[in-house]
């Protein structure tokens, strides 16, 4: 995957439906959106306009959440089938998905669940990728997940996990630093060793956004304002990194879209700085 055949986006948002009326009324604010594959799926008549709307309006590039590329079973053969149609109609840039696995034995567990850094779990998740990129040619990109606990058995790094899979199966990385900032504390990691590892040329999209603090460990709730933390992994990012697309994520304690833009403003300018875009 080379990241020079991809467009340079700037700053985006993650679509969320209470944004809509905003949207439209700082249309030149937002340079990009993107949606959760999810939502348009099977998607009832005002849905399927919603996007069309956003379509028409806006870059978009959907961000999957229940594929479950971790999952030794395999993917759910008819909702692969349903998202590579909804992408292939779209034809985004890329589009994305979690290192991650949300179902066992059929059954969804409801969240994204980290894998173990293994050889075999590199091997069903890398072959699970494979039979995405069967279904669509627009290239994906992984993103790394936070989580609480990490399982036992670790071969690697998740850096080093990370760096495994973007060679095998050729996808880029949908870097989160949120994520990475949340990991780091929660788990005693350094950073900065972090990105030392990782193959920064293949780091196409980041999401950033605040979180919050529950009993000494720091949630990735996407509730609040971007930490000065999460700024400075960013720049750091953005500095080394070839990065086309900065994506605010926001679910909870919505503020005022005017705090969201000065947010996105303020990841365009870093970008600007560091030569990312225009």
């Amino acid at each position: 995957m080379d990241n020079n055949s991809f467009p340079a986006l700037g700053a985006g948002l993650g679509f969320r439906e209470p944004f809509l009326s905003d949207l439209f009324l700082h249309r030149g604010q937002v340079d990009w959106l993107e949606i959760v594959t999810d939502h348009y799926l099977d998607a009832a008549p005002e849905k399927a306009r919603e996007l069309d709307l956003l379509a028409a309006h806006f870059p978009l590039i959907p961000h999957g959440l229940n594929l479950s590329l971790g999952s030794a079973e395999g993917l759910d053969e008819e909702y692969a089938d349903k998202v590579a149609a909804l992408v292939n109609r779209l034809r985004p840039p890329w589009w994305s998905e979690h290192i991650a696995w949300t179902r066992a034995g059929g059954v969804s567990i409801g969240h994204l669940t980290p894998l173990p850094w293994t050889r075999e779990a590199l091997d069903v998740l890398c072959r699970n990728i494979a039979a995405m990129q069967r279904r669509t040619d627009i290239p994906l990109i992984l993103e790394n997940i936070s989580y609480i606990v990490a399982l036992p058995g670790a071969e690697m790094t998740e850096a080093q996990f990370l760096s495994e899979v973007t060679e095998r199966t050729g996808c880029g990385l949908l870097l989160d630093v949120t994520n990475l900032y949340a990991n780091a504390v929660n788990h005693g990691g350094d950073p900065a060793a972090f990105l030392d590892a990782l193959p920064l040329e293949r780091v196409v999209q980041l999401h950033f956004v605040g979180g919050r603090w529950q009993d000494g460990v720091f949630v990735d709730s996407h509730s609040s304002p971007t930490p000065p933390e999460v700024w400075a992994l960013m720049d750091e990012v953005l500095t080394r990194a070839p990065v086309k697309g900065v994506l605010l994520e926001r679910d909870e304690d919505l503020p005022p879209f005017s705090e969201l833009a000065a947010e996105l403003e303020r990841a365009r300018s870093l970008g600007r700085q560091r030569g990312r875009w225009a």
